[in-house]
């Protein structure tokens, strides 16, 4: 895609989530390397939804608590994204771990008891990994790696309201999608957009169960 056209569908937006200071040097970049053009969620909304998995979901926890809203995936994703750092970050490095790997690990750093099973979207310099969950039939399939403990750093996605928006700088009661206990979480949303797919949303500084 040149960069003209990519500049007029975002119409200078500038919002950085896909990591570059504006919607010009994205559309620079993005015209030598098409790949990139995955990083960038107003790009998503025009593109065709794939089928995701079905799941139904009650009013209230397993405990009983009420949740503000449902973290659903973004466009064409297959579950919210989880941000997450290895209690031992080299290990990204000796296990090579990249982008379509699966992982599997346990987000000690908020208590959870499940272990999780991901694939890689991406990974940072500083060791952060982007990755959805996808359930244990992945690791059961094919080749995985195995990080152990980590702490969740984030999640993203689009918020489905069950009783209150997500509203920036609060701290909020969500349920992520596909959750396996079927508790509430807390975090610190830093990041709300209305889009035509629903509320895009980043929450930090999470907590299991409060």
């Amino acid at each position: 895609m040149r960069k003209e056209e990519i500049l007029k569908r975002l119409q200078n937006r500038n919002c950085g989530m896909c990591g570059f200071g504006s919607c010009i040097r994205f559309a620079e970049e993005a015209e030598k390397n098409a790949g990139l053009l995955e990083r960038c969620m107003y790009l998503k909304e025009d593109s065709e939804t794939e089928e995701t998995r079905h799941a139904e979901y009650a009013e209230e926890d397993i405990i009983g608590g009420k949740y503000d809203f449902i973290l659903m995936p973004l466009p064409n994703e297959k579950s919210c994204r989880e941000f997450i750092l290895p209690f031992n970050p080299i290990l990204t490095r000796e296990l090579d771990i990249k982008k379509g790997d699966i992982i599997v690990g346990r987000p000690m750093g908020q208590g959870c008891p499940v272990q999780h099973v991901l694939e890689v979207i991406d990974i940072d310099r500083f060791c952060v990994i982007t990755a959805w969950v996808v359930g244990p039939q992945h690791s059961r399939s094919r080749d995985f790696k195995e990080i152990g403990p980590y702490s969740l750093v984030a999640f993203e996605g689009l918020a489905k309201v069950m009783s209150r928006e997500p509203m920036f700088g609060h701290r909020q009661r969500f349920l992520p999608g596909y959750c396996m206990m079927n508790l509430a979480h807390t975090g610190l949303v830093n990041f709300v957009n209305k889009t035509k797919r629903g509320i895009h949303v980043r929450l930090e500084d999470i907590i299991i169960g409060v």
